[in-house]
Order: structure tokens, then C-alpha cells, then sequence
């Protein structure tokens, strides 16, 4: 994991592989708002213990941000994540992608603490961004929103 200023907000990403893409370029704007994200596809390399890693950011994060997908929802490190997240009541953002609220919110097995929280479509996303600047503290200017 690399290494953060004092202050520095972390976010781990949490997503399904088949999402990586779409989680990279979610990081990308995440370090654009002044904070570090955490992906495990970038930040976990060839031979390190892949859980110790995770867990060791998952105790430092201050926020989790969870990319559900349809596939995503499958993916048991998903839910592993969220659970630790949950666990130290740190701040979980959920980001719908390819599913509705109705559709997420009719499946069977998806735990109340995740259903009872505003989500926000991939589309709405610079609602997040917005606010993560914020918590971030990131002096930097308005041009470098969340690109369609």
C-alpha cells in the first residue's frame, strides 16, 4: 500500500473483476478529489498475501466505496468488504451499475444495512465526487469532474 500524507482520506474500491475498468477509472477520479483509493488490482502485487492486504487498507480506509454490478453482488470479497467496513462503521457508498434500486433492492440475501443506505447510479456519480472533495479537503479546480 502506498504511502499517505497525514490527513490524506483513504478509500478502498471495492468491485467484482469482471468491473475492473470501470473501478480504475473510479479510482482515477477518486485521487483526483485529494484522496487515496485503494484498488486491489493496482495496489496488491504478484506473491503478497492477498488478504493480509486488503485487510490491512480495509483498517485504515476511512471510506468504502462498493461497485455493485449484477456480478459483483456473486463475488464473495464483496461481501467480506462490506462486512469489515460495516463492522467498523466507516462510510459506505454504493454505486449502482447495470441494476436498478428495484432490482437491488428485490434481491434475495442483500443484508439490511446495505438496502437501508441512498445509492447512487453510476451515472450519478459526480454526486459522490462532489462530496468526497469535500471530506477530502483537495484544493483543486472544477474541471476535473467524473468524464461520461
Amino acid at each position: 500500500m502506498e504511502q499517505t500524507s497525514a490527513g490524506n482520506r483513504l478509500i478502498f474500491i471495492s468491485h467484482s473483476s469482471k468491473d475492473t475498468w470501470v473501478a480504475r477509472q473510479i479510482a482515477r477520479e477518486v485521487s483526483l478529489c485529494g484522496a487515496t483509493p485503494f484498488l486491489d488490482e493496482a495496489d496488491v502485487e504478484v506473491g503478497e498475501d492477498f488478504e493480509e492486504k486488503i485487510l490491512g487498507f480495509l483498517e485504515q480506509a476511512h471510506e468504502l466505496l462498493v461497485l455493485l454490478t449484477p456480478w459483483a453482488l456473486d463475488r464473495p470479497y464483496v461481501w467480506a468488504e462490506l462486512g469489515a467496513a460495516w463492522g467498523r462503521r466507516i462510510h459506505i457508498v454504493g454505486i449502482l451499475h447495470g441494476m436498478t434500486p428495484t432490482e437491488f433492492q428485490s434481491r434475495p440475501g442483500i443484508p439490511v444495512f446495505i438496502k437501508k443506505r441512498d445509492l447512487l447510479d453510476i451515472n450519478d456519480i459526480d454526486l459522490y465526487l462532489q462530496q468526497l472533495k469535500a471530506r477530502a479537503g483537495a484544493n483543486i479546480n472544477d474541471s476535473g469532474g467524473f468524464e461520461q
